[in-house]
């Protein structure tokens, strides 16, 4: 199921998109974005500051192995 973003919040993406084609989208390092997906989530942040309707962001998830652990043979 697709979230639901405020009108704003669209707007504040697709501005975001459009400053990303034209490169002037510069990430919080100064470099220039040129990742769609980090475009849209600079897009989303800023919507968040102004106190627009987002979804929460996701957390990070670490990497783990899923293998399992090897325990000692019993003799």
């Amino acid at each position: 199921m697709a979230a639901k973003y405020s009108k704003v919040t669209s707007e504040k993406v697709h501005t975001e998109m459009h400053e990303m084609k034209e490169g002037k989208l510069k990430s919080g390092s100064g470099k220039k974005v040129t990742d769609p997906k980090q475009a849209i989530a600079i897009g989303l942040s800023e919507a968040r500051k102004e106190g627009e309707k987002v979804p929460k962001a996701p957390k990070a998830t670490s990497k783990k192995s899923t293998a399992p652990k090897k325990t000692p043979s019993k003799k």
